[in-house]
């Protein structure tokens, strides 16, 4: 099984990463502000202008811990990469497979589904834990809202057309989307009214922290799919358009209601997020402040921790591998390993 390894983000706008020995080594003005063994690191994340060594990228490189750098809000901006590693067939199955839809549909199937069936749990366990003290009006949008969500999990299961089930996909996250603002209890209504899903730029503060920890699920998705030697490029149910990783675009939507949407709810709801973390550009553009998104990184490592049941494995697992497992068992299901990908849907 795979370890937990740790992520660094570093936000610090005067940072320079270097190597000594075998350890990363953090500095802010020249003064050493931190330090880990490169063995125990799965990634470096940095935001917006710290530097790093050609020493330290080249030992990334070659160590597999991925190196990405952000702009302050989340959005990729450039990544080192050493040369392309892991097993070339496996990678000529997934592309393959990607050209032949009748091949692809069933992942994209089981994708689907687990989307639809991970939001459907958020919004029953919103219903479970706070049904009560919430207004009749919310409390039915969200029923509404749980039964349009298993209607189209079982419409996706005897659909084979990937055109259809992009559909499918894209009518459960506005169903979704649509009573996502009842489930936040924040008493600052107006600073965190949700009005739906605005991506570049966001323009709430709500949208504003699912798309920071979008990023951040990306970056790890990124990794998991490298790790195990596939192409995150070249994806299944997102279509290929450059500079986009489309294969972990597909890894994520398993992941976003279980990991980014109720984190950002949770961080939202126990007041951890404040009306004042967050910048508003005249261009009305919203940004979070340094301190939220240190916050945010610190709630995020530690969410990642939590230990679930794996639903297909049976076994005890941090949040923080699910991802690794799932593009092990896609790459299993590729080599023929699998009759199917097995997605995963919280329980």
């Amino acid at each position: 099984m795979r370890r937990h390894l740790n992520t660094i983000y570093v936000t610090s706008e005067d940072a320079w990463l270097r190597k000594d020995g075998e350890n990363v080594v953090v500095e802010v003005d020249g003064v050493e502000r931190g330090r880990a063994p490169l063995h125990m690191i799965g990634g470096i994340v940095c935001f917006g202008r710290p530097g790093a060594s050609p020493a330290l990228m080249a030992a990334c490189a070659e160590a597999g811990i991925a190196l990405s750098f952000l702009a302050p809000n989340g959005r990729f901006q450039a990544r080192v990469e050493g040369p392309r590693t892991g097993n070339v067939l496996l990678r000529r199955q997934q592309y393959r497979m990607a050209d032949a839809p009748e091949r692809a549909s069933s992942v994209v199937r089981g994708i689907v589904i687990a989307k639809a069936a991970n939001q459907r749990i958020v919004l029953l366990r919103a219903l479970r834990d706070h049904g009560e003290s919430m207004g009749a009006d919310a409390r039915a949008a969200l029923e509404t809202a749980v039964r349009q969500l298993d209607a189209t999990a079982r419409q996706a299961l005897s659909c084979d057309d990937i055109a259809i089930l992009r559909g499918l996909e894209g009518d459960a996250a506005r169903n979704y989307f649509g009573v996502f603002n009842h489930l936040i209890r924040h008493e600052d209504r107006e600073a965190f009214f949700f009005r739906g899903r605005s991506r570049r730029p966001p323009l709430d503060r709500v949208n504003a922290l699912l798309s920071f920890l979008y990023a951040m699920l990306g970056h790890d998705c990124r990794s998991a799919l490298e790790s195990v030697g596939l192409d995150p490029q070249v994806g299944l149910m997102h279509v290929d358009r450059p500079g986009r990783a489309s294969l972990a675009l597909d890894l994520m939507e398993e992941m976003r209601p279980v990991l980014a949407d109720r984190l950002a709810l949770s961080l939202i709801n126990r007041r951890q997020i404040a009306a004042k973390d967050f910048l508003i550009e005249d261009s009305g553009a919203v940004m979070m402040k340094d301190d939220a998104r240190k916050a945010t990184l610190i709630a995020w490592q530690e969410r990642k921790r939590d230990e679930i049941r794996h639903p297909f494995l049976g076994e005890n697992v941090t949040l923080g591998l699910v991802m690794h497992i799932q593009a092990h068992l896609l790459a299993r299901h590729l080599r023929g390993d699998l009759d199917g990908y097995p997605a995963f849907i919280w329980k």
